[in-house]
């Protein structure tokens, strides 16, 4: 397999850019490639460009060979609103739903997240997590990334006024995934923490629009629901 690396600005038509040091190192010291190898470079918008490269010194060059229109996007606009989880939870969360095909990523403070995150340090960890989601794009072949958003809470969330379909996992609900109509725009998945929603957070979900569901009889963690419902939409209505 061709090598695949995120270009962090808008790759021309052709001619030859110099590749960013961390890429550089990446692509040298860690995988190992010689000078003269080919290797794909994506910048985020879409398609995908054949390169070859070339190491001069400390620094490593690549001459583009045109690019490749080729779309690797779900039909499906799925957008997984993550409860914060603890541990690496966060970080395997945000590598799978890139890997099943979320266009976005919006972690929300629930109020029974153990994880609590502010200002510089949700800040820091937003960006982690947007590193993650570049390499699984590099990884899986897509060659769109998606957004990771800015930490808030719940409520906040809610209160945005857009038209996408939101569902919740409800331990209220009847009905599951295979009751809904296929769905005309992007739909909003919510997850909760490990603790699950409280009483109140489920109120507020109801109250601004939210569709429950359930996902089977047994009792998913945090760090699977989201997942397992995500890989069964994409099964009912995107490209599985």
């Amino acid at each position: 397999m061709i090598p695949r690396f995120f270009f962090p600005l808008p790759l021309p038509a052709g001619g030859e850019v110099r590749l960013p040091d961390e890429l550089a190192h990446h692509a040298v010291r860690v995988l190992r490639l010689r000078d003269g190898e080919m290797v794909t470079l994506f910048d985020g918008d879409g398609g995908e460009t054949a390169a070859q490269l070339h190491v001069r010194g400390k620094e490593c060059f690549a001459t583009l060979h045109g690019c490749n229109a080729v779309e690797r996007e779900s039909p499906l606009q799925l957008v997984l609103v993550q409860a914060l989880a603890s541990g690496d939870k966060m970080d395997w969360i945000v590598q799978k739903a890139v890997e099943i095909g979320a266009v976005a990523i919006h972690p929300v403070q629930a109020e029974r997240s153990v994880l609590r995150l502010v200002d510089e340090r949700a800040a820091k960890r937003v960006a982690h997590w947007q590193q993650i989601a570049i390499a699984a794009c590099e990884q899986s072949g897509r060659n769109r990334v998606p957004e990771i958003a800015p930490i808030r809470g719940l409520r906040e969330y809610l209160a945005d006024a857009h038209t996408a379909r939101r569902l919740m996992f409800d331990p209220a609900a009847g009905g599951g995934l295979a009751s809904l109509p296929k769905p005309d725009g992007a739909v909003h998945l919510l997850v909760g923490p490990e603790g699950g929603w409280s009483d109140a957070e489920l109120a507020a979900c109801r109250s601004a629009g939210c569709t429950g569901i359930a996902i089977g009889p047994r009792v998913l963690r945090t760090e699977t629901a989201g997942l397992a419902a995500m890989a069964a939409m994409q099964a009912l209505w995107g490209d599985y």
